[in-house]
């Protein structure tokens, strides 16, 4: 069942989702509408879940269950993935691919990489340990209070001179 995501538990477990840009006017509306219909009918072995949906920074997607009266079975969050990429192609902007970085310039704008080639963006001085990134180890709804962090903070640490 949907509901406010400023009503979901601070415990609900979180998923976080990278768009490859902005989402637009139109576009938030469109996925307020599709997730809205899919949160209320998301449901594990027949049990319907607390869920709601989020947009962070126009361009940041999170998807919440709260699962402290039933927990999101593997089925359930395959139809999730499924909902998302209906929606990826509907508004040709890749959602789950999980092997990108996205991080902050200097100038506030929100930049997206591939992993693969994250290092020369170190390298280049684009990406710095002071540069905000996406933190991948944001679990539950709690953790959104740090879903930026310092890229010296995160696993980027390694590519930064000691």
């Amino acid at each position: 069942m949907y509901v406010e995501f400023n009503d979901m538990s601070e415990d609900s477990r979180v998923w976080v989702y990278q768009a490859a840009r902005q989402f637009t006017s139109t576009e938030k509306a469109l996925i307020a509408s599709k997730l809205t219909a899919f949160c209320d009918g998301w449901n594990t072995h027949g049990n319907r879940m607390p869920t709601s949906f989020q947009i962070i920074d126009d361009q940041i997607l999170v998807l919440a269950v709260d699962e402290s009266g039933l927990g999101a079975s593997g089925c359930s969050i395959d139809s999730s993935v499924r909902t998302l990429r209906e929606l990826e192609r509907e508004i040709v902007n890749n959602l789950t691919d999980q092997g990108k970085v996205t991080f902050k310039s200097n100038s506030g704008e929100i930049n997206v990489a591939s992993a693969l080639g994250i290092k020369s963006k170190v390298t280049s001085g684009e990406i710095d340990s002071q540069t905000l990134v996406i933190n991948p180890q944001v679990k539950n709804k709690k953790d959104l209070e740090s879903v930026w962090i310092l890229a010296g903070n995160s696993w980027l640490n390694r590519y930064f001179p000691n």
